[in-house]
C-alpha cells in the first residue's frame, strides 16, 4: 500500500515529503478527464499506465441531472467502479488529479483543489458557461477526501502568463484573454525541451495544438506569453471554429436577425471552419475527398494551413526571432499533407517537431508526480 499524506504536506512542506520517502517511491495517481459525453480515466504508477479507459455516457442519461456540476456524483461512482474492474484499490493511490476547467486565470502548473476553486467552477458568470471539464476538480476532490490524500488540477485552459502588451486589444472595453490548449501545449514543450537538452525555464518555442480548435502559442522562457483565443477569438480557423473574422462583416451577421447570441456563438465555435465549408470536421473524410480530386476541399484545407502558418510567423515576432523549436501536436498532425503545408511556410523559422494526437492523461499525471516527488510545489488557488 502506498503511503498517504495530508494536503498540507503536499502544499507546504516539501522537505517532509522527501524525508518520508515520497521522492524515492513510485507514485500511483488516478487521473480523471471529463468531457461532455465521456469521462476518460487512468491510473498511472509514475509515467507507467496501469490502465486507461474512456467511459461513454448517454446524453439522455446525463440530462436527468439538470446541469453539468450535478453529474459529479454519478460520474464519480463510475470512476470507482472502473478502478474496481481493473483491480486497482483506491487505498493504493497517492493522489487524484482532475482536468482543470474554467477557473479564474492562473499561471501554469499544478494547483491544489480547494473550496474557492470549486465555488468558481460552479459559477457560469465567470466565463459565460460551465464546461464539462469543470467536473474534473469535483470528482478528484470527492475521491481524494474520502482517502485523505491530495487532489490537484494541472494547467487548466485558462492558464494566463501573458506579457502586459499582449492584453491590449485595440479598444479599452476588450482585453485579450488567454484561453487555449494549455495542458497539452505546456506538457509537449516540457518533453521537447528535455529531448533537446534545453532548460525548460529558458526555452523559446512556438507550440501548436490542432484538434477541433487550434492554438498557436509563443513560449518564452517556458511561459506562454501570447496565444490566440482558441475558443471564440483570434487566430486560424479550425475544423470546428471560425477563428479571426473581418469585423464589419461579422457585425452585419450579428445584427441580421438570422441568429440569436447563443446561436451565433454555437455557430462560430462548433459549426464553422472546415464544418461550415465542407460539412465535416473529419480529417479522414476530407483526405478521401482530396484524393478523389476534390479541389475545393483541397483549397479549404490549404487555407487553414496558410492561416496556421501566418500565426506561427506572428509568434516568431513575439519571440524576436529567437526560436529554439516549433512543435505541432493534436489529431490533425496525423495528416501528413497538413504537416507538410505548414512546414513548407515555416521551417525557415526553426526546426519543426511533430507529436500526433494529445497527451492530456500523461500531462495530468506528471503534474501530480512532479509535486509528489518534490520537483515542484503545488500552487494555492489565489482567490
Amino acid at each position: 500500500m502506498q503511503p498517504r499524506f495530508e494536503k498540507t504536506s503536499i502544499t507546504i512542506n516539501q522537505a517532509e515529503f522527501r524525508r518520508q520517502g515520497v521522492g524515492r517511491m513510485a507514485q500511483r495517481i488516478l487521473v480523471v478527464n471529463p468531457g461532455s459525453t465521456s469521462t476518460k480515466i487512468a491510473v498511472f504508477e509514475d509515467e507507467t499506465p496501469l490502465f486507461e479507459v474512456t467511459l461513454r455516457h448517454d446524453p439522455a442519461e446525463l440530462d436527468q441531472f439538470g446541469g453539468i456540476i450535478e453529474q459529479y456524483e454519478f460520474r464519480k461512482q463510475l470512476v470507482l467502479r472502473a478502478m474496481q474492474e481493473n483491480n486497482v484499490s483506491p487505498e493504493s493511490l497517492a493522489a487524484v488529479v482532475g482536468r482543470g476547467g474554467l477557473v479564474r486565470a492562473v499561471s501554469g502548473g499544478t494547483w491544489t483543489i480547494c473550496e474557492a476553486m470549486l465555488r468558481d467552477l460552479k459559477d457560469p458568470a465567470l466565463w459565460g458557461r460551465i464546461h464539462a471539464s469543470n467536473l474534473g476538480a469535483f470528482i478528484a476532490d470527492a475521491i481524494a477526501k474520502e482517502l485523505n490524500i491530495p487532489s490537484f488540477i494541472v494547467d487548466p485552459v485558462v492558464v494566463d502568463e501573458f506579457e502586459d502588451i499582449a492584453r491590449i486589444s485595440g479598444i479599452p472595453e476588450i482585453e485579450r484573454k488567454s484561453l487555449f490548449h494549455a495542458l497539452n501545449i505546456r506538457y509537449i514543450s516540457r518533453l521537447l525541451a528535455k529531448d533537446l537538452k534545453i532548460d525548460f525555464s529558458k526555452a523559446n518555442m512556438i507550440g501548436i495544438h490542432m484538434g477541433g480548435g487550434i492554438s498557436v502559442a509563443a513560449i518564452k522562457g517556458g511561459k506562454v506569453v501570447d496565444v490566440n483565443n482558441a475558443l471564440l477569438g483570434m487566430g486560424p480557423f479550425s475544423p470546428q471554429r471560425a477563428g479571426a473574422l473581418p469585423i464589419g462583416d461579422l457585425l452585419e451577421i450579428a445584427y441580421s436577425g438570422k441568429y440569436t447570441l447563443k446561436e451565433l456563438q454555437s455557430y462560430l465555435t462548433k459549426s464553422s471552419g472546415l464544418m461550415a465549408y465542407l460539412g465535416t470536421d473529419s480529417g479522414m473524410e476530407i483526405n478521401k475527398r482530396i484524393a478523389a480530386g476534390d479541389t475545393f476541399a483541397a483549397s479549404i484545407q490549404d487555407a487553414m494551413c496558410y492561416q496556421v502558418a501566418k500565426e506561427i510567423g506572428a509568434c516568431a515576432t513575439v519571440l524576436n526571432g529567437s526560436v529554439d523549436a516549433i512543435f505541432l501536436s493534436g489529431g490533425l498532425v496525423y495528416n501528413k499533407s497538413i504537416v507538410d503545408a505548414i512546414s513548407e511556410r515555416t521551417s525557415f523559422i526553426a526546426p519543426i517537431y511533430t507529436f500526433p494526437g494529445e497527451k492530456e492523461m500523461e500531462a495530468l499525471c506528471q503534474g501530480g508526480v512532479r509535486v509528489l516527488k518534490g520537483l515542484e510545489s503545488a500552487k494555492d488557488y489565489p482567490y
